[in-house]
């Protein structure tokens, strides 16, 4: 609100000293064009979160989304209810979600059988599920790959670059996030992975 106002001001000082005979009218329009502005453009009470209610914050349902696999299945987050899952969205010319690969391979590796289902999610452009298939040929990459080469997920997720990591519990809740490379060894991750496949 403050910033507004300041806003207004300058605002109402520019007309000012544009015109050189400056009148009572003009000075007193200008003064109401100012607070009009400033209550106009002052920030509203934030609402409660509601869980479901679209917003990817830890606690809350994570929204819905569906894309296609590499291999052009029709595939979504729903059908993945009562299943933890952990979400990584990458691309093949990103070079720290090169460097996180083996974490991820690791965690595949370590909670698979109990139920973890890993998905990662390339948002590499249209037409390139040739390349994505010899990049998860070369990196070893065992788990299910989604492709959403219009970048939809990072709209949903409201998450900026890659790579981001979301763990989502079999409620369809999220539990855990990260956006960057998923440090070796994470023990916030563990932690997070076990609560979740525990309950």
């Amino acid at each position: 609100m403050i910033a507004q106002l300041r806003a207004a001001l300058l605002v109402q000082r520019a007309v000012f000293r544009s015109t050189k005979f400056a009148s009572t009218q003009l000075s007193m329009l200008a003064s109401l064009f100012a607070v009009a502005l400033a209550i106009g453009c002052a920030p509203r009470e934030k609402a409660p979160v509601v869980v479901g209610d679209g917003r990817v914050e830890i606690g809350a349902v994570v929204p819905a989304y569906a894309a296609q696999s590499v291999n052009g299945d029709s595939v979504s987050l729903e059908a993945l209810r009562g299943t933890v899952t952990l979400l990584n969205i990458w691309a093949t010319w990103c070079l720290p979600c090169r460097a996180e690969i083996p974490e991820l391979r690791n965690l595949h590796a370590r909670y698979q059988r109990q139920g973890l289902a890993l998905i990662g999610v390339s948002v590499d452009a249209d037409g390139t599920n040739d390349l994505i298939q010899k990049f998860m040929r070369d990196f070893q990459m065992t788990f299910p790959v989604w492709h959403d080469p219009e970048e939809r997920i990072l709209t949903t997720f409201r998450t900026i670059g890659v790579p981001s990591t979301f763990l989502i519990d079999k409620k369809g809740v999220l539990r855990w996030r990260t956006t960057g490379p998923i440090a070796p060894g994470d023990s916030s991750l563990k932690q997070a992975i076990e609560r979740a496949l525990s309950s």
